[in-house]
């Protein structure tokens, strides 16, 4: 907080009545450990008089963010709006003549899942002054709404308004009774938030902070036609006058309103399609409700008002207030979640693509005579395929031409590309010809027919059933995926082989970045078996060990001893088997050999690498359980897996390095790495022994901490008995000397309780620390000391020279810290001159 700038802004620029201003600080909160913020104090009191400084708890100056997350203690200016009283009483009590208009907060802490408090290393000063409030207050009027930030707006709003409907009055609560006067504030607010959001870059929509705006524009739009008796299109139609309003002050308004307005316009016109029914919806179901007898509307019927009308929840929780009735939110969140997990099957049914083909599609390709896709080429990469458009589907219907810049789906003769199945990621690339590129972004197999979903590029001509084309698939990519899918198959082999036959695969998806690997297993892997685990799959790859992939009949693959395959699972007949090391013929020469149980074997249709070595590494990164009895291995693959093993080799050398340093540099050190480990992709079981070598460190810390501590504690106290002694002997009634013991405040504070006891003078200790070049300073005057001569006057003046500060005076000892070491000498000279004269 900068000294100068309440009295520069409030009373010399606004000319603001002092009188009428009350500051709060943070009292503190013993029950935290939170000393109270007598530096705030202590600057408010330069300004004003001490029964307008006002301590506060962490109600009302502790700021917190939510549960957890960045936080401190916080300084407030309030403003009585009536003056002429003693208002203090008022101050943070929710009464509208005494507001709070300007909040400083310290960021110093993060409060930790736990509750507990964390220091930040970095910290800083969060300000705002309320714009509307301190303009309601130089206007001289009692709200906000009543200033000409929101006047003008208010009677453009009234031009709006339908026949009979009277200009704002400014009433609320039970005066406002048909909520007229709230409708103009809903709508007023709401135009200002969504015209800057927009000019700021944000969009309604349907998720996070854009489903808040929509929210809020429905919330608008719904008070308009319903309380204000508004046209379609009103609320769009106050951009301009916002934009004229308040565009001189906010250039971003005027450089986007057109974009604004659209938006806005876009929004209302969506929601006013379904408004006049969705409210029908409503009174129904209300009507309803109280001819039953009940008060709650049913979280289903606020359900089908948000998915079938678009009336956010909190909009109809307003209604159903307005017919003295609440809303089932349980109900309503069990059937939101409800139509989610249908949301989410059907994704998973569709391979989560804008464009499907469903039965319907599919029966009449079949009904044509059309074969399924060839995609056996799939299997022979790198290479181009030629093929033949068979069909052009747009998602609802097939044509014979096409041409634009549309998503559509291809069904070729035959095809190279992988649509996704078995848990890997569909192929991308392009499909080529005469037309020219269409990109393939997707590409899904519905009922034996591989649809490519994509695009024309620019330029390119129409493409027609029959054309001949090539394709080309992105193999770059497809060289990421490939030993991700092996290397699957060898981690399901090595789970089998750790923990036992009992594993069963659960799921897996296989991406380019990564891949993840479902699997049935009641208990948490360990460490120790995550590195057996993950050791198993690399030393497959150092054998470069051949990989061999056959399509046989169902009925032979199932007779191989080991052969895994997906519980539930439907598979084809002829289907492939992919084996690990040996041939598929050598398999079924002797399916029941025991061999077979030491090598990898599944049913699988996926695209592989050919030889274990082109997958160069494996790292596995992360291990969690997902469900009841249901583990989830992550892990990576050749380049991303040899950059975690050398960034965990790199935070190995840094906690090599920390167990050579000692104290304060240790400590921000191992905040260092834990932060660094925290967020580090590196394999589990590396990451889990470098957590325990880091606690090693805490541990090691900690001691050293407990040792120093006590070492210093004797230190200082002989010091100090000493120097008690030598001015006993001196026939001096005070005691002032330096200990040696760096900043800890303990060992300083324990001598001097010691000197007060033990030889009953007056003492003042100063210890401090060259690298910081901070001081620690404790003063004690015992109980028989002469009257007059108290601890805080005694220290206060005397710590100056160190640009320190001091409090307390409990039982006789009070505490200070400063700033500047190097004026040591003259800041116990003063001490000594201070209690000479005191005490003489």
């Amino acid at each position: 907080m900068k000294n100068g700038t309440f009295k520069c802004l409030l009373s010399m620029v606004y000319k603001l009545p002092t009188d009428r201003i009350y500051a709060t600080y943070f009292g503190g909160d013993e029950e935290s450990g939170l000393a109270a913020d007598n530096e705030s104090k202590n600057i408010w009191l330069k300004y004003l008089p001490e029964e307008k400084v006002l301590p506060f708890g962490c109600k009302d100056n502790f700021w917190e963010m939510g549960d957890t997350g960045p936080c401190g203690p916080c300084t407030e200016i309030h403003f009585d709006r009536i003056g002429n009283r003693d208002a203090a009483s008022l101050v943070n009590n929710d009464d509208p003549t005494c507001i709070e208009i300007w909040n400083l907060v310290f960021i110093q802490f993060n409060r930790e899942a736990d509750g507990s408090l964390r220091t930040l290393p970095a910290k800083h000063v969060d300000t705002g002054m309320g714009f509307e409030r301190l303009t309601s207050i130089l206007q001289n009027k009692m709200s906000n709404y009543d200033t000409d930030i929101f006047m003008p707006l208010f009677d453009a709003i009234h031009k709006l308004a339908g026949d009979g409907i009277q200009r704002y009055s400014g009433k609320v609560g039970s005066d406002d009774v048909d909520k007229v006067d709230m409708a103009y504030r809903v709508v007023a607010d709401h135009i200002r938030t969504l015209s800057f959001a927009i000019a700021d870059g944000s969009q309604p929509g349907n998720e996070g902070r854009e489903y808040v705006l929509r929210r809020i524009l429905r919330r608008a739009v719904h008070f308009g036609h319903q309380k204000l008796k508004t046209k379609p299109k009103f609320f769009s139609s106050l951009v301009n006058f916002f934009v004229q309003m308040m565009g001189d002050v906010f250039p971003e308004l005027k450089d986007n309103e057109k974009k604004i307005h659209d938006m806005i316009r876009d929004e209302e016109e969506s929601f006013e399609n379904t408004l006049a029914k969705g409210y029908e919806k409503f009174k129904k179901a209300a009507d309803a409700v109280k001819e039953n007898g009940g008060t709650v509307l049913s979280g289903q019927d606020a359900f089908i008002l948000w998915d079938t009308y678009g009336y956010p929840i909190d909009l109809t929780e307003v209604m159903a207030i307005d017919y003295g009735l609440t809303v089932d939110k349980e109900g309503f969140n069990a059937s939101m979640e409800e139509a989610r997990q249908k949301a989410r099957n059907a994704r998973h049914k569709a391979g989560g693509n804008s464009i499907v083909m469903d039965a319907n599609a599919t029966a009449q390709l079949r009904n044509q005579g059309l074969a399924s896709t060839d995609d056996s080429p799939k299997f022979m990469w790198p290479k181009e395929h030629g093929s033949v458009v068979k069909a052009i589907y747009t998602g609802s219907e097939y044509i014979a031409t096409a041409s634009g810049y549309e998503d559509l789906g291809l069904v070729l003769e035959s095809t190279s590309f992988y649509a996704e199945q078995g848990g890997q990621i569909y192929d991308t690339g392009r499909i080529e010809g005469s037309f020219g590129t269409f990109n393939v972004n997707n590409v899904q197999v519905f009922a034996g027919y591989v649809l490519h979903i994509g695009s024309f590029t620019e330029g390119s001509k129409a493409l027609s059933v029959g054309d001949s084309v090539i394709c080309k698939v992105d193999y770059d990519r497809r060289t990421l995926i490939a030993p991700n899918h092996t290397c699957t198959h060898m981690l399901n082999f090595a789970l089998r082989e750790v923990l036992g036959d009992h594993v069963d695969q659960k799921g897996s998806i296989v991406l380019p970045e990564k891949l993840r690997f479902d699997f049935s297993h009641g208990k948490p892997v360990q460490p120790e078996d995550l590195r057996k685990i993950e050791s198993i799959v690399n030393q497959q790859i150092k054998d470069e060990l051949d990989v061999y992939a056959s399509e046989i009949k169902l009925e032979d693959a199932k007779r191989i001893n080991g052969l895994r395959a997906v519980f539930g699972e439907i598979y084809p007949d002829p289907v492939r088997v992919v084996s690990v090391g040996r041939k598929v013929e050598d398999l079924l020469a002797n399916p029941e050999s025991k061999e077979w149980l030491s090598i990898s074997t599944e049913l699988c249709g996926g695209t592989h690498i050919s030889n274990t070595r082109d997958a160069k590494a494996f790292a596995l990164i992360s291990e969690e359980g997902i469900a009841k009895g249901v583990r989830r291995i992550t892990a990576v693959t050749a380049g991303c897996a040899s950059q975690a093993m050398e960034l965990a080799s790199s935070i190995d050398c840094d906690v090599s390095e920390a167990s050579q340093l000692e104290g304060a540099i240790l400590d921000k050190q191992i905040a260092s790495i834990k932060n660094k480990l925290d967020a580090a992709a590196i394999p589990a079981a590396r990451k889990a022994d470098l957590r325990g070598m880091v606690s090693k460190l805490e541990d090691q810390l900690r001691k050293a901490k407990k040792k120093m501590g006590e070492q210093n504690i004797q230190k200082a106290v002989k010091t100090a008995m000493d120097a008690a002694e030598a001015a006993l002997s001196e026939k001096k009634p005070f005691c002032v000397t330096h200990v040696d013991v760096g900043l800890d405040t303990t060992a300083v504070r324990e001598a001097v309780i010691k000197v007060m006891a033990q030889k009953g003078l007056p003492v003042m200790l100063f210890s401090t620390d060259e690298s910081s070049n901070k001081a620690v300073i404790y003063a004690g005057v015992p109980p028989n000391t002469p009257s007059g001569f108290k601890v805080l006057d005694w220290l206060t003046p005397s710590i100056a020279p160190l640009k320190g500060r001091g409090g307390g005076g409990k039982n006789g000892v009070a505490q200070g810290q400063g700033n500047d070491a190097s004026q040591l000498k003259e800041a116990m000279e003063l001490a000594n001159n201070i209690a000479a004269m005191k005490l003489s």
